[in-house]
């Protein structure tokens, strides 16, 4: 190999670099402003805000259209598993009945990412019987998974059961 060949073949492995280190550079840059931001925990606290002006709606169609379509609901007042829809929202007709009022006693937020959180803890509903008008006050511990999707976050689990000592 000739010195003027060794020359232009390092000259070729350089620019090559150059361009390699370059393309990394823009390619990390623009995943860095690119990337989905994750959102606060306070803003995953607060979807529990629109969850429970649903319920106020009295509208079980309302509060349905907070879950996703393969939602699972382990709800506080029932046995049943709910897995689809229909089932979630023949569970808040039921439960709609009572006027709940839910208020968060406690609450720790997870953030996996920009699309998925937790919200785990305990809240509390007073309960209106609809016969005799009487109220009482249930406290449970709830779990709500969080998914964005479509650009909006939905429930996709929603575990909620009633203190164990209570």
């Amino acid at each position: 190999m000739t010195r003027r060949s060794m020359t232009k073949r390092a000259a070729i492995v350089t620019a090559t670099a150059i361009v390699a280190v370059g393309t990394v550079g823009t390619v990390a840059a623009t995943a860095g402003t690119d990337a989905p931001k994750k959102p606060t925990k306070t803003a995953i606290a607060g979807l529990f805000t629109t969850w429970n002006a649903a319920l106020q709606t009295g509208d079980s169609e309302k509060v349905a259209d907070l879950y996703a379509e393969d939602a699972v609901l382990l709800p506080t007042v029932s046995n049943k598993v709910r897995t689809d829809r229909a089932g979630i929202v023949d569970y808040f007709q039921h439960f709609l009945e009572n006027k709940p009022a839910g208020k968060k006693v406690q609450t720790i937020v997870k953030v996996l990412d920009s699309d998925s959180a937790i919200d785990t803890g305990v809240y509390e509903f007073t309960l209106t019987d609809p016969d005799t008008g009487a109220k009482r006050v249930v406290e449970a511990r709830y779990t709500y998974e969080y998914e964005k999707r479509g650009g909006q976050w939905k429930i996709v689990n929603h575990h909620s059961s009633a203190m164990p000592e209570g």
